[in-house]
């Protein structure tokens, strides 16, 4: 069940929507978040909510996916446009604005960026972009480091999971939106004298 009652039919609903792996990764994700949340200040609420419900659109087809990005009026970039596995973040943040509602933009903005990060992330927004990384079910090499790291400074964490992106895609010679790349500089900006990389 929800850690918060009211939210019993968004987790019905992703339950029916999502694989039984895709449903326990977004019910991590909402934990993650709000243990994430409670460390850093945050809306325990609406940061569970968000994670929860970021993975919405994941496992439609790809075709959808295509379609409402393009016409999602979210201003995807000519590389989220032509980049399957981004589709579902802005066909996500679309669909929970528009079928199921949900007004708050905040948590419309955290679906949408939680792949690609953004320079202008308020912290609700961190917290789901970074809780999608370290959530319980991640078992990638130095999932226990990075999950530390997040714990001990939020902003910190940002220029490590983008410098983790950036060089995830560059390896696979994909295509950087122009929003990975704003965000990587803004962070580094504030970050770069206290990283030894």
């Amino acid at each position: 069940m929800s850690r918060y009652e009211e939210f019993d039919a968004y987790e019905k609903l992703i339950k029916e929507r999502l694989s039984k792996k895709r449903f326990n990764h977004s019910m991590n994700v909402a934990e993650a978040c709000y243990d994430l949340a409670e460390r850093n200040g945050a809306d325990k609420k609406r940061c569970y909510l968000a994670g929860l419900l970021h993975d919405v659109m994941k496992e439609e087809s790809k075709e959808l996916q295509r379609e409402m990005t393009v016409n999602s009026g979210l201003a995807p970039d000519a590389a989220e446009c032509d980049t399957p596995a981004l589709w579902h973040a802005v066909a996500g943040a679309a669909y929970v604005r528009d079928e199921l509602k949900l007004e708050d933009e905040e948590i419309i903005g955290a679906i949408r960026f939680h792949t690609i990060g953004n320079a202008g992330l308020t912290l609700l927004q961190k917290i789901v972009y970074l809780g999608d990384m370290i959530s319980e079910d991640r078992d990638y090499k130095d999932v226990d480091k990075f999950r530390k790291i997040c714990y001990d400074d939020i902003n910190i964490a940002m220029s490590v999971a983008l410098i983790y992106n950036i060089e995830s895609v560059c390896k696979k010679c994909g295509m950087l939106p122009r929003y990975t790349t704003e965000a990587y500089n803004y962070y580094m900006q504030f970050n770069k004298e206290k990283l030894s990389l």
